[in-house]
């Protein structure tokens, strides 16, 4: 990997992975490689049963100061509608494992996006966030209008894509677009420490409780209700309910496998 560092037991855990953007230089800037890279990383983790979530960061400077300008100042429409980037977003999509967004510094257009695609973020104190695009002629063009309008609607949406003004972390986690903030030099333990929760729960529970939150973009609350309770019967099917059920029981630590 020339633009990722991946470690597949993030604290000698086997459960938790941690990926880490590795462009310094230009402050993480997402090219094609970067995110072919990436998602072929996830899909690697997505097939380890091993590994129950994963963390994705940057460095204190920068979670992804965006796309890199370079690789697209030249393009064109066509240019754009064949690149393999886009592709490539469309899968992140399809992930069923939970990934946490853990942000230091800088994490603008794409990189803002990219955030905003995973499960949550984390961000340090240090954090600031945006889309930027409509400085340079442009508009969000991987959900940046579309994610962040849900997140944390509609008029303040608006200022950040028109204006292309930055928020801190703190305006983040008031706006509702973060999960919590904490102190940029301990962001990494606490993403571990909230990975490490998730990855000690039901993985079956786990991968269709996150299909269910999703949905709540997508469906009407009707539709959405009927998914929920879908997949909450399909709960039923696995060993992992019978287990944790059990242990509840006997009062004991469950022991999930997965199935």
């Amino acid at each position: 990997m020339e633009n990722i560092i991946v470690d597949y037991s993030f604290k000698d855990n086997e459960h938790v992975a941690l990926i880490k953007l590795n462009r310094p230089k230009v402050l993480n800037a997402l090219t094609t490689d970067l995110i072919k890279e990436l998602v072929e990383t996830l899909y690697k983790i997505e097939d380890d049963p091993k590994i129950r979530c994963t963390i994705l960061t940057g460095n204190d400077k920068a979670f992804a100061a965006g796309a890199d300008i370079a690789q697209m100042v030249e393009a064109t429409a066509i240019d754009q509608l064949q690149s393999e980037r886009y592709r490539y977003l469309q899968q992140f999509n399809l992930l069923t494992k939970p990934i946490i967004a853990a942000v230091n510094g800088f994490a603008l257009g794409g990189g803002c996006e990219l955030a905003m695609m995973c499960d949550l973020i984390i961000a340090g104190d240090s954090a600031k966030f945006g889309q930027p695009e409509i400085k340079i002629g442009t508009i969000p063009g991987a959900g940046g209008s579309q994610r962040l309008t849900r997140a944390i609607g509609k008029s303040k949406a608006m200022m950040l894509a028109l204006t292309g003004d930055m928020i801190n972390a703190r305006q983040a986690d008031e706006w509702g677009l973060v999960a919590k903030v904490v102190p940029s030099m301990t962001l990494l333990d606490e993403a571990y420490q909230l990975a490490k929760t998730i990855s000690q729960r039901a993985p079956v529970a786990v991968q269709l409780c996150k299909q269910s939150v999703n949905k709540a973009y997508e469906m009407s609350l009707s539709d959405a209700l009927d998914y929920e309770r879908r997949s909450y019967y399909l709960t039923f099917s696995s060993e992992d309910q019978k287990e944790g059920m059990r242990a509840f029981l006997e009062k004991r630590a469950p022991e999930y496998k997965g199935k």
